[in-house]
């Protein structure tokens, strides 16, 4: 612990020797904002000093209480000056002075009667924005944005949370969808959090976090969207960055994002890889039977887990003209984890009698591989270049590997035999989708026609060890291989008014879906035919203070995924089964938003929201003699009460503290096994990060954070604790940037704990895993930013597959 301590204290004491360079002659300039209709000053109004040719910002600074301002730059450059404050009229002014004091007098500002609809110059803009259906974080307004990664930013953003363990939830739910650029990627169906953790924010243009969906969206994803937008602006040029890391946890990894464009032709990539080191946690797990035969049995498990992870994404566009567009893209990405395990078994009967024991060592392997095409038609009108017609097609595939050698030893009056699982699965997945945009005057028309069709196939097998030839054969009854196709269609139509200070959108989209399984092995089928009306509504009441109302209603779909259906049944823990349910329906989960915003000085997000479903999916575990069972089904009614907040406030000058919260009441019924089960209370999380800016390139930042634990239809988990510290240090005209953090300093292990409880049994489960952490890094930028790429306005949007981390490799048993 004190070694850690140090050296994070000796990054510190670097940084500030970095610090001191030599003094640079400067510039003043002064004046006063002014509200031009009142003639009063105007304070906290955001004043930017531009380098008119790179059009990046210099310097910025907010006007004081009185309308005074002040800035200091380097002198020898003619600079403009740039004035933004959320609803009056962005106004820039050049300046004809290299050097000395330069007085500009009274700014007057004009309100302005419009929507704000954005800023020109890019440098200048509010770090959060409500719009009508989503809150959107400006990841290059970010002054962290040059040397933190992608995840780091995704844990100031409203509504999202970054557990200890990197677990992404949005409103505190894991059934979300992660798009990027606005589209499905195979770049994070696996391991998004380690991507992220890849990919520099300097990559990033913002985050948009999709509270109530429009019908343009799928209907899947219960809690919403998170859509990662990446940087593409270039000039007749290129631009880029590199960036490595060392985390005493995690491993090495590293990133580049580079960009260029030439003529007519532009191309922007992203790619990083990952070498996860040697982790080892450990596990208990306990079930306990009730009645005249009641038993105890205690598992203890010592486990060793590691894998490399590598990944790729390119976009290609080809303007043949100024109304005709083609982009391509091509994703890849490669994976694999190993694990090996200890665990130990032992039953005892109501008079602590040993009944049984055995102990089993595994060791595993689980490789995947990713693949994305596609290829997008972008065609406008000479009238009225808005006006779009988009044609878009995808191929996606992903195969996945998975191997579990359980060698059984140690036993007393255990008689199952050593095995091995193995199983290879495939998606294959292709969308054709058409989309039109036609704007009026005031009056956005949207509509569109999408396909989306998968195939999944799984060879599942166990093979048991032959005591007497010492080799395996397969066990004819574990064999579980299916073919299964789920397909898609579905039409969308939406409509957005905007008007002086109100927004409206409303919308609805149909979607059918059919599902053809056939579980070979064990002659089951799954034949299922239906449709959903999914009806949408956002209303946006804007104030001239920077003050907004907004409502939102929506339907969201949780289709059950391949696995949840698969009626394979899963002996791996011989105590412990699992098996799917090809009796499963989609949930359909009514959605009701409504949030404050107000932007000023700082920002502030306040929301409420309720949604509630009348079949929710839910995990549900019986007992059969000392075995317990574990599988899905349509339980009963699921509601969930929130409340939300987001705040990111300038204390001073140098001092900003942001801070991200929910609560929620959550309330579950049903029944299963004949048995009625309630459950409720409450959840949520808070986080806080406090960043400190010593110099213009040397930062420093602390935060934290607390999860809740979850309520569980029969259970509930544990609730945790995340502290972090961090330092950064920018170089040679901030091109090269250094880099270290230390993650929960005071605690080395996390330990997290879940139970089941029923009439019959209680069943628990602890596990305890490295916490603490050192990271160190380093980023080079490189190029220049001009202007942006130009990339298709629409294409597809695969955000109908519930949760963002599952995958078609994990269909099997």
């Amino acid at each position: 612990m004190n070694k850690l301590l140090l050296g994070f204290v000796f990054c510190c004491l670097c940084s500030a020797t970095f610090a001191q360079t030599a003094p640079v002659p400067s510039l003043t300039i002064k004046g006063t904002v002014i509200d031009s209709a009142i003639n009063k000053p105007l304070g906290f109004v955001t004043v930017a000093l531009v380098d008119p040719t790179t059009k990046t910002s210099v310097k910025g600074a907010l006007s004081k209480d009185d309308g005074t301002f002040q800035l200091k730059a380097p002198q020898g450059k003619l600079y403009q000056l740039t004035f933004v404050f959320i609803g009056y009229k962005t106004k820039t002014i050049d300046l004809k002075t290299k050097t000395g004091i330069i007085p500009v007098g009274n700014i007057l500002l004009s309100p302005s009667s419009n929507q704000l609809k954005g800023v020109s110059i890019t440098a200048v803009k509010p770090l959060i924005k409500q719009e009508i259906d989503r809150i959107s974080y400006d990841v290059q307004a970010d002054p962290e944005t040059k040397t933190q990664n992608v995840l780091d930013m995704l844990r100031k953003v409203p509504l999202i949370t970054v557990d200890a363990s990197d677990n992404i939830q949005l409103k505190g739910e894991s059934n979300y969808k992660i798009l990027i650029n606005g589209k499905p990627s195979s770049l994070v169906a696996h391991n998004p959090s380690d991507v992220f953790k890849s990919m520099p924010a300097s990559s990033i243009q913002k985050i948009e976090v999709i509270t109530t969906p429009p019908a343009k969206y799928d209907a899947e994803g219960l809690a919403g969207i998170i859509n990662i937008i990446t940087n593409k602006k270039v000039d007749q040029g290129y631009n880029g960055s590199i960036n490595t890391r060392y985390n005493t946890l995690y491993g090495p990894g590293g990133g580049m994002s580079f960009t260029v464009k030439q003529g007519k032709f532009g191309l922007s990539m992203y790619t990083g890889a990952s070498d996860q080191k040697k982790r080892y946690n450990n596990s208990q797990s306990g079930l306990e039977t009730f009645g005249t035969d009641a038993t105890n049995l205690q598992q203890t498990n010592a486990n060793t887990n590691w894998g490399k992870f590598l990944y790729n994404s390119e976009e290609l566009s080809y303007e043949i003209d100024s109304l005709n567009l083609i982009t391509a893209t091509f994703d890849i990405n490669h994976g694999g984890f190993n694990s090996e395990g200890d665990q130990f078994s032992q039953e005892f009967d109501a008079a602590n009698a040993l009944i049984q024991s055995y102990r089993v060592k595994n060791t595993g392997n689980n490789g995947w591989n990713g693949l994305d095409l596609g290829i997008n038609y972008q065609l406008g009108f000479k009238h009225n270049k808005d006006r779009l017609l988009t044609l878009s097609y995808k191929y996606s595939k992903q195969p996945n590997t998975n191997e579990n050698d359980e060698l059984i030893s140690d036993r007393f009056d255990y008689g199952l035999p050593s095995f091995i699982q193995q199983n290879n699965a495939k998606l294959i997945e292709q969308t054709a989708q058409v989309d039109y945009v036609h704007p009026l005057k005031k009056l956005n028309i949207e509509g569109g026609l999408k396909g989306i069709f998968r195939t999944a196939t799984s060879d599942f097998s166990t093979s048991d060890l032959d005591s007497l030839t010492n080799s395996y054969l397969v066990d004819p009854n574990s064999v579980n291989n299916f073919n299964y196709q789920q397909d898609i269609y579905s039409l969308y139509n939406t409509y957005q008014l905007n008007l002086t200070n109100w927004a409206i959108k409303a919308g609805a989209r149909v979607e059918t879906t059919t599902v053809n399984a056939d579980f070979l092995s064990g002659g089951d089928k799954v034949n299922q035919d239906y449709s959903n009306f999914i009806p949408s509504v956002s209303l946006q009441r804007k104030f001239k203070d920077g003050t907004s109302i907004n409502f939102g209603f929506t339907n969201r779909i949780q289709r059950p995924d391949i696995y949840e259906l698969n009626p394979f049944v899963d002996r791996s823990n011989p105590r412990f089964i699992s098996t799917g349910n090809p009796d499963l329906m989609p949930v359909v989960n009514h959605t009701f938003e409504l949030s404050y915003s107000h932007f000023s000085k700082g920002s502030v997000n306040l929301g409420l929201s309720y949604a509630f479903a009348n079949n929710a999916i839910q995990s549900v575990t019986k007992l059969v003699d000392t075995v317990t069972y574990t599988t899905n089904q349509n339980v009963g009614s699921d509601k969930n009460l929130g409340f939300n907040a987001g705040i990111n406030y300038p204390i001073t000058k140098k001092l900003n503290l942001n801070v991200n919260a929910r609560i929620s009441y959550v309330v579950l019924r049903g029944y299963y096994n004949s048995e009625l089960y309630n459950n409720s209370g409450i959840q949520g999380y808070t986080f806080a990060y406090a960043g400190y800016k010593f110099t213009d390139t040397w930062r420093a930042g602390i935060n934290g954070g607390f999860y809740s634990s979850n309520v569980l239809l029969q259970g509930r988990s544990s609730s945790s604790f995340f502290s972090s510290v961090s330092t950064s240090k920018d170089l040679f005209n901030k091109k090269f940037s250094i880099f270290a953090s230390c993650n929960n300093p005071f605690t080395k292990y996390r330990t997290y704990n879940s139970y089941t409880r029923d009439v019959n049994f209680y069943q628990t489960s602890s596990s305890q895993n490295p916490y603490r952490s050192v990271n160190l890094g380093l980023s080079y930028r490189f190029g220049k930013l001009k202007a942006e790429i130009k990339k298709n306005q629409r294409g597809i949007e695969n955000d109908d597959n519930k949760g963002s981390g599952k995958s078609a490799g994990n269909t099997g048993g």
